[in-house]
């Protein structure tokens, strides 16, 4: 008998472990394919839907458009409508001039913005990661606490601080500093103020992350070896800091190129940003095909930087094994 149990006992050991091993399969399987099912329903179909309605032609409807590639005469219209298909509007945004000084200018605003955010971020984060360790968590409280009021609020208040009788003009006036009030509000300046202050915690959290697991006993290394602070900052902390560098500013690049509220609030009516140029087509003219045309090579355009991003962790990766 005790030669049967142990037996039985041996052959349902195998079949466990199998079932283990499925059971983990399928749990790892199942952590990689929801992030997938994610981008594809909130990424991939919306895009695909833009990208079909960027092939239509504008019509006096609802939707304003012609739908094109549907199933309505059968598989044979389906076949149909795709050869009949054409990107006139497309070739429309390159022969008008605005589009693509629309899209320059929110490139040259968003990479400025991004330096900038950088210039003001890096200090920040660097006394953060330095501060003590009983006080870090009250910092990044302070810094992600702008998200608790909404982004038009924030924004609507730089309005009350930037116009002519604002509080800032204010200010300068009864210090003496000035002796009439500035023109900021509805100026590219303010478009750069407006969106240094809404991203900048997008720039410091990702650099407080890589320099709060920097090794400081290098910097101490560097310094009994003769090496001035300044030389040992640019040697040794800045490229130590430097996936947290690009992923900040991917943060704030990124979303900035597209920006319209801020241009629309605090830029004025005479602001040539892709954001906004994109609204005027869609909710204005009701040009929701050439709308979604711009909107499609927005993407594209954003896509470039993001691969840059990969293969610059890719390298690191490399390096690091």
């Amino acid at each position: 008998m005790t030669h049967i149990a142990a037996t039985a006992s041996s052959s349902t050991q195998p079949a466990e472990a199998l079932l283990t091993t499925l059971a983990k399969g399928f749990v790892n399987r199942l952590v990689i394919i929801i992030p997938y099912l994610w981008l594809l329903f909130f990424f991939l179909v919306p895009f695909i839907i833009v990208f079909k309605i960027s092939l239509s032609q504008t019509a006096i409807s609802m939707p304003p458009y012609t739908p094109v590639l549907d199933f309505k005469d059968g598989v044979a219209g389906f076949f149909a409508g795709f050869r009949a298909l054409n990107f006139d509007n497309y070739t429309w945004l390159t022969q008008d001039a605005l589009y693509f000084n629309a899209y320059v200018t929110s490139l040259i605003i968003a990479g400025i913005s991004t330096i900038l955010t950088l210039i003001v971020g890096y200090p920040i984060a660097y006394g953060m990661a330095r501060a003590p360790a009983t006080i870090r968590p009250t910092l990044l409280m302070l810094v992600i606490l702008p998200f608790w009021t909404s982004f038009l609020i924030r924004v609507y208040a730089w309005i009350g601080i930037l116009k002519p009788e604002g509080l800032l003009n204010q200010v300068l006036l009864a210090t003496g500093l000035i002796s009439q009030p500035l023109v900021i509000l509805n100026t590219y300046t303010a478009i750069f103020i407006g969106i240094v202050y809404s991203y900048l915690p997008f720039m410091v959290l990702p650099l407080y992350s890589s320099l709060e697991k920097m090794d400081y006993s290098l910097i101490e290394a560097a310094q009994d070896l003769g090496c001035p602070p300044t030389g040992a900052f640019w040697k040794i902390t800045f490229p130590l800091s430097l996936p947290g560098v690009v992923a900040g500013c991917l943060l704030v690049f990124i979303p900035a190129v597209g920006e319209f509220v801020i241009p629309d609030l605090l830029g004025g009516s005479q602001t040539l940003m892709i954001g906004k140029t994109l609204w005027n087509e869609f909710f204005s003219n009701r040009d929701w095909p050439v709308s979604s045309a711009v909107a499609v090579i927005l993407l594209l355009v954003l896509t470039i930087p993001i691969m840059f991003f990969q293969q610059a962790q890719a390298k690191a990766q490399e390096q690091g094994r």
